[in-house]
């Protein structure tokens, strides 16, 4: 089995920024065979690296970055520069578009763009899909132990039930948890509604006594090793519970799934453009598209890559027949409903402390 990066990446989608540690590159290339990939670490298989190198000449200059805003910051500094090709989060991509910092794609330098899953196109980060390839998407699933969790869990709403105290584990993202109470109420994730974000708070406050753990990192561990009996987790970490207990039980919530993307931009002013899209192209291949997913461990956004995943990953890498109708993608929302979820957050993990 291929190895699966799919521990430290929570989601981009919803405010959880990322990873690795900022770091310098290969040794330098002729600049107009240097291409310079800007992104968190271990995004690709080795392989698929190595490949592209061999196949078009080209020399990777592989930079790692730690948070998204730290890849604004300096993108801004470089004023749209010095990087060809950016791997992240959908939120900070909007901010990215709309400062000019990202350039058009040249769609007939990429045959392989039709291999595309549609699902993904339109995001709000990029309407009329001319600036990003989605390279990745997660969402948020349930998954318990059955042999401890003795009630029918469908949704959201469950995680209520009396039974269930202190059985929970959820990750440490405001939006996901606190949208979990919107979505309990009926409500959208991304709604500016100050009342209804009020009244998610006033729900979840009553989910306190049955959480255990709040935690992004590792919560899959937590449930493997029965520190708790159900958790709210990131695609990647069910992933990783699944193939090492296949007894755990997933939920997709009755109530409506939040899903998040990584996209990939070329910058405004990117050295080598023709290196980006040539790398893109290389990585939207049907069969090294299933490599880069399996790797990756989070839902496959190429479609002509989902018949060529292996089967031991495709139930955790292919969305579910039927569930993007009842998706909703985690977006932005204005200052005053952000002020909202954080002051709701902190009366919330205060709760659970006590």
């Amino acid at each position: 089995m291929r190895k699966i990066w799919m521990l430290l990446i929570p989601l981009a989608l919803i405010g959880v920024s990322c990873r690795a540690k900022e770091g310098s590159g290969q040794a330098s290339a002729p600049q107009n065979r240097q291409f310079t990939l800007y992104t968190w670490e271990g995004m690709f298989p080795q392989e698929i690296l190595d490949g592209f190198e061999k196949d078009t000449g080209y020399r990777i200059n592989f930079v790692n970055f730690d948070y998204d805003e730290t890849m604004l910051s300096r993108l801004e500094t470089a004023g749209g520069g010095d990087y060809d090709l950016i791997i992240a989060d959908d939120y900070i991509i909007e901010t990215v578009i709309s400062e000019g910092l990202a350039q058009k794609l040249d769609k007939g330098k990429l045959p392989n763009y039709k291999n595309i899953n549609p699902i993904y196109f339109k995001p709000f980060y990029d309407p009329r899909d001319e600036y990003t390839v989605p390279y990745g998407a997660g969402v948020q699933t349930i998954v318990y132990d059955p042999s401890r969790v003795k009630i029918n869990i469908t949704g959201y709403g469950d995680l209520w039930n009396p039974a269930l105290r202190g059985e929970v584990g959820t990750i440490a993202n405001s939006r996901v948890i606190n949208g979990m109470a919107l979505k309990v109420l009926g409500k959208s994730y991304n709604t500016n509604n100050i009342n209804d974000i009020r009244a998610a708070g006033e729900k979840l406050l009553a989910l306190a006594p049955n959480i255990r753990l709040i935690k992004d990192d590792s919560l899959e561990n937590d449930l493997l090793s029965g520190e708790i009996a159900i958790g709210v987790m990131y695609t990647s970490q069910v992933t990783v519970a699944k193939m090492e207990n296949p007894d755990l039980e997933v939920v997709f919530p009755s109530e409506g799934i939040g899903y998040g993307i990584m996209g990939s931009f070329i910058p405004s002013k990117a050295p080598n453009s023709d290196a980006a899209h040539a790398f893109l192209n290389y990585i939207m291949d049907p069969a090294r598209g299933a490599a880069c997913f399996e790797y990756l461990g989070y839902y496959c956004t190429f479609s002509a890559s989902e018949p060529l995943i292996a089967a031991e990953y495709k139930e955790f890498l292919t969305l579910p027949s039927g569930f993007n109708t009842n998706m909703e993608m985690i977006g932005n929302i204005n200052a005053e409903s952000e002020e909202e979820h954080e002051r709701i957050w902190t009366a919330f993990r205060a709760a659970t402390e006590n």
